[in-house]
């Protein structure tokens, strides 16, 4: 009996110390995060290198990363207590995540995999299908972003795999059917989007786009934009932002800034603009809606840092022009120290709003209560 007592009473002893440890490190987390009044901000679960977002049928947040080739599956996002499995593991820059009529597709560098009735086998998932193996991939930015649009199609990121260059076939966003047939090409001159989005009334496509580095602190502009049908070519590599022409001559000679579709918005530089999301939602306030988020990954390539938070870009009455900007989260940059770097955002069923952090390896839930400003 000795032996038991001893034995239990340091174990829980230490399980309460790692418990009060993991507490006290989500409200530190929490406490430093910024948002506007009635808003407030929660740690949902840990997830490491949490990078792209899909949601399932059955409240299954599905979580893609970079490092390790791991994917995760939170169940009950909603609830309390959700709880993280690993659903792949050993694969390639699993960036990409989307969620169709029950159906898990995982983009790698060079294949999409597709997952079957997923959320019926999440301790088991087995080997996936293989859509397509022969994507356009290198290195450099050869992570893809996938998402479903309102057509049906499932849309991939093809990154350039340079700072500035000439690859024709990179630097572009592919639609095709969910089998993987009819491939083709839906925009060019993109240089690295990582974040594709459909207005709900609308059903145009609006995205990120990093443009090169290189070119000073505030040079050259990112970009918000938006695709009102197939075909377009937005710039890259000889244009960047609506009219910052690209300084390596040999690529400015390829195009010009006022034959190339402009973007909607010029984003601040360096902010590294990666997922985004329209609010569809009513638990926010009414100023919210139809609005989009923006998670901003922060720069490298800057003598001062910026970005590491989420913004906010409103648009007008009409929903057709981009007309303001502004900062929705903050707080992952404190003094020069970077504790978080959000990589998407995602509208949950409840009207809340999830951020996923890849450094932290956190996925966060802002959701607003009015009682907060009695």
């Amino acid at each position: 009996m000795k032996a038991k007592i001893s034995f239990a009473g340091p174990f829980l002893w230490s399980l309460l110390v790692v418990n009060a440890a993991i507490a006290a490190d989500r409200g530190a987390m929490v406490e430093q995060l910024q948002l506007p009044a009635g808003f407030v901000v929660e740690e949902v679960v840990a997830v490491p290198n949490a990078r792209s977002l899909a949601l399932g049928d059955n409240d299954t947040l599905f979580v893609a990363s970079q490092v390790k080739g791991l994917v995760h599956a939170v169940r009950d996002v909603s609830s309390a207590n959700p709880t993280v499995v690993v659903i792949a593991e050993k694969l390639r820059f699993p960036n990409g995540v989307a969620f169709l009529n029950g159906d898990l597709y995982v983009a790698e560098m060079n294949r999409l995999l597709r997952y079957s009735d997923i959320e019926s086998h999440l301790d088991e998932p087995g080997e996936p299908e293989i859509i397509v193996d022969d994507l356009p991939g290198k290195t450099q930015h050869g992570w893809k972003y996938i998402a479903f649009g309102p057509d049906g199609k499932l849309y991939v990121t093809v990154g350039s795999p340079c700072n500035a260059c000439n690859e024709p076939d990179f630097g572009l966003i592919l639609r095709m059917n969910p089998d993987g047939s009819d491939r083709e090409v839906f925009a060019r001159g993109i240089r690295n989007s990582v974040g594709l989005a459909w207005q709900p009334d609308t059903n145009v496509l609006w995205f990120t786009d990093n443009n090169r580095d290189m070119m000073g602190d505030d040079e050259p502009p990112g970009e918000l934009n938006k695709a009102a049908k197939p075909g377009l070519h937005f710039g890259f590599p000889f244009c960047h932002g609506i009219n910052t022409v690209e300084p390596e001559a040999e690529l400015a000679a390829l195009g010009s800034c006022d034959n190339s579709q402009p973007p909607a918005l010029e984003l601040p530089a360096h902010v590294a603009a990666l997922g985004l999301a329209f609010y569809d939602s009513e638990q926010f306030p009414p100023e919210y809606r139809s609005q989009i988020f923006i998670a901003e990954h922060g720069s490298w390539n800057r003598s001062e840092k910026i970005g590491y938070r989420v913004s906010l870009v409103r648009l007008d009455e009409a929903g057709r022009n981009a007309v303001s900007y502004e900062v929705f989260a903050d707080g992952w940059l404190q003094g020069g120290k970077v504790t978080g770097r959000p990589a998407d955002v995602l509208v949950a069923r409840d009207g809340s709003l999830l951020i996923s952090d890849d450094k932290a390896g956190k996925i966060f839930r802002v959701s607003y209560d009015a009682a907060t400003l009695e």
